[in-house]
């Protein structure tokens, strides 16, 4: 029989993006899409309304040519643990409804549809924009509703939504470990669907408290504050707020490291100081 769940044996997962990889393709995004059935409009030009749970960014260093540097950052959700990693993230928190919570166990902040009633108090509190509100019910092509996920419940109008994480795929590979009685899953049995999709092999999916995985290697996250990753190159979108997200970059250029924390110039003072609290 499996063992209950030993919380010191925790799961965190988490994700390491190398920013110094990614193209820009879209690759991720289109997985994302296609994996978690991501409604989508006939005419997208409006974005104000559009759902995309991972987005690529664009970024310059604002230098002209021939020193413009462009690098591209994607952004799913940050699945914030909170100052201490005691679930306390912005959307958790404000949630009147419950909709949305931090599961010890895993890391991941679900979001779960049927609670939700649109009051979109945490769209306002995620920094990271990660959130997107359903303005209208799902409209597939004709023929196309059977190529939908049977994995992942299509969400109604009026309901907030946001990456997962892919959780459902957690939940497949639990179910495998169970049935072959086994205690926990590989690092291989749970992955996201961005992380495969990616042709240059720029995202990175793991177990952040597990010290035999990528993610780990990549980062070396300080547990003991809050996460911070003791890797020189590696950063966390707006580190500053103590969101304590999940999701870290890599980059070997400077600017799209100061970029990645918000930074202003001529407050350097203040952001070294930062740094090594």
């Amino acid at each position: 029989m499996i063992k209950k769940h030993n919380k010191a044996k925790a799961h965190k997962f988490g994700m390491v993006i190398d920013l110094d990889k990614c193209t820009g393709c879209g690759s991720c995004m289109v997985a994302c899409m296609s994996e978690n059935n991501v409604p989508f409009k006939e005419n997208e030009t409006n974005k104000k309304d559009s759902i995309t749970w991972m987005h690529v960014y664009r970024l310059t260093n604002g230098k002209s040519f021939p020193d413009t540097e462009i690098c591209y950052i994607p952004r799913p959700c940050m699945h914030c643990g909170g100052k201490g990693d005691h679930g306390h993230s912005p959307c958790v928190s404000v949630c009147p409804a419950t909709a949305t919570d931090y599961d010890y166990t895993t890391g991941i902040v679900s979001q779960i549809y049927t609670r939700c009633f649109g009051c979109r108090y945490c769209m306002a509190a995620c920094p990271y924009h990660a959130r997107y509100f359903n303005w209208w019910d799902p409209i597939w092509p004709s023929g196309m509703e059977k190529t939908l996920s049977p994995d992942v419940s299509p969400r109604m109008r009026g309901v907030v939504e946001k990456c997962s994480f892919c959780f459902h795929r957690y939940q497949a590979a639990k179910d495998t470990a169970y049935f072959e009685e086994r205690e926990d899953i590989t690092e291989d049995e749970y992955q996201t669907a961005c992380a495969q999709a990616c042709p240059a092999n720029a995202i990175v999916f793991g177990d952040l408290n597990n010290s035999e995985h990528e993610v780990y290697k990549l980062v070396k996250p300080d547990p003991y504050h809050g996460g911070r990753p003791k890797e020189p190159k590696a950063f966390r979108l707006l580190e500053r707020l103590g969101t304590n997200p999940k999701v870290y970059y890599i980059s070997e250029r400077e600017w799209v490291r100061k970029a990645g924390d918000n930074y202003v110039k001529g407050k350097e003072k203040d952001h070294k100081k930062h740094n090594t609290e």
